[in-house]
């Protein structure tokens, strides 16, 4: 049974690791927030864009952690190399449909989509630019998923440094011209990302091959097996299109918000931020579940999975609310950090949003928590399943409150609860009830 010291062993490398892959959106947003109100929001609609196309990779990581961690749990490591190998080679192949999909995207559909003028053309000028960090990204996910999937999370703290340190400092000078470099606005920020992302590929390429047993782990292969493929999108290609299609339809909220109104998108965008903030620890949490669920599996011991979940869950939801109780004392204060300080009619906008979203976050963290133990039991067919039933949910409220009530932005930020609530009482369902003891992977 994994105690609370080894779960915070896991989970805190893994927090930082997401620090450093949110830091990214996040210092795009703050220093946008410096450029202009229409970048501002332009930003974090790019970045949901960016991230519904990402949550593909994603997706194909977590089958791949799965049978990685799956495999460390019954000590068949000669097994593990392979599937990183595979999994690194199929994604640079979908990187590539992706980028060309993408371009066309951006060009021909966008801006039907989209109100404003001005906030599509920023828009497509940041994505110009971060669209090409697929080819980087997508290597980024699968040692992610190696190094999880072994519990040998430390080295993903080094890692968020190394990022965090070069898209801070390379955002900084591209955007605003500083240290000889260009002044490409919100065109820098998506070049400083790819920067940020290629860095990360090329640390964890030199890390991987002086500290890590190649030998042990079967990264020494002589000839490509599709059947190992082929193996993980068995398991994967439900999480992909779990996670592409949830990303989806929060661009699709994004869009929605952005018919509203230039103000409300920028409003939107800071709550957004706030979010990905808050949801830093819940994905760490989620990943070590998914992770030491699919272990203790793999070691036989099938009957600790439900109290390992409860452990995870608790602490989870711990952090979770001293987070939101620090944030609800003082709301203004944190939300001028994100936005202009000349822009107090902005702060002041955002205040309620955020309160909400505050009021969402116990729900959002058991829920994350638990559907991705579903994942973690090889199941993710009714993964998928539950994602269908849920975002079917999701899209009406959306279109309810957000398009044909066309509410306030801080009623609109209620729909999250509604996803997340109905994830949760799914995955509690299954786990306690459901038959994932006899799914074999």
């Amino acid at each position: 049974m994994f105690s609370y010291k080894k779960i915070r062993e896991v989970s805190f490398p893994i927090i930082l690791s997401l620090l450093a892959q949110n830091i990214i959106q996040i210092t795009d947003t703050i220093l946008m927030g410096r450029v202009g109100e229409v970048e501002f929001g332009a930003t974090g609609l790019a970045g949901i864009y960016y991230i519904a196309f990402f949550m593909l990779a994603f997706g194909f990581s977590i089958g791949c952690q799965i049978l990685i961690s799956r495999r460390n749990g019954e000590q068949r490591y000669d097994k593990i190399g392979g599937i990183v190998v595979h999994g690194i080679l199929f994604l640079l192949m979908l990187a590539v449909a992706l980028f060309a999909l993408s371009a066309y995207i951006t060009r021909e559909l966008l801006p039907m989509a989209m109100k404003s003028r001005e906030v599509y053309m920023a828009a497509k000028e940041y994505l110009d630019w971060r669209t090409t960090g697929f080819f980087f990204s997508f290597v980024n996910v699968i040692f992610r998923a190696f190094y999880v999937g072994i519990t040998r999370t430390k080295v993903l703290t080094l890692n968020a440094i190394v990022m965090a340190t070069v898209n801070f400092a390379a955002a900084y000078g591209l955007i605003f011209g500083h240290w000889g470099l260009p002044q490409m606005g919100i065109a820098g920020a998506g070049l400083a990302s790819v920067i940020a992302e290629a860095s990360s590929v090329v640390f964890f390429v030199v890390y991987t091959y002086w500290r890590v047993d190649l030998k042990k782990y079967g990264f020494l292969i002589r000839r490509l097996q599709l059947r190992i493929v082929k193996q993980v999108l068995n398991i994967s290609v439900f999480t992909m299109v779990q996670y592409c299609v949830s990303l989806s339809t929060w661009f699709v909220f994004f869009l929605a918000i952005e018919n509203h109104g230039e103000r409300d998108l920028a409003v939107t965008n800071v709550i957004r931020t706030f979010y990905m903030v808050f949801f830093i620890p819940m994905n760490a949490f989620s990943t070590t579940a998914n992770a030491l669920v699919s272990n203790t599996i793999g070691a036989g011991r099938k009957n600790e999975v439900l109290r390992l979940v409860f452990k995870i869950c608790g602490l989870n939801l711990a952090i979770v609310l001293v987070m939101a109780l620090v944030t609800a004392i003082a709301p203004e204060f944190w939300i001028s950090l994100i936005t202009s300080s000349k822009d107090v009619s902005l702060i002041t906008d955002s205040v309620w949003p955020l309160y909400i979203l505050l009021a969402t976050l116990p729900i959002c963290s058991l829920g994350t928590v638990l559907f991705n133990s579903v994942s973690g039991t090889g199941n993710t067919q009714i993964g998928l399943l539950f994602e269908i039933i849920t975002i079917a949910i999701y899209a009406f409220a959306l279109w309810f409150i957000v398009i044909h009530l066309h509410s306030s932005v801080a009623m609109c930020w209620t729909v999250e609860a509604v996803y997340w609530g109905m994830l949760m009482l799914l995955s509690f369902g299954y786990l306690k009830w459901g038959n994932w003891q006899k799914k074999i992977v």
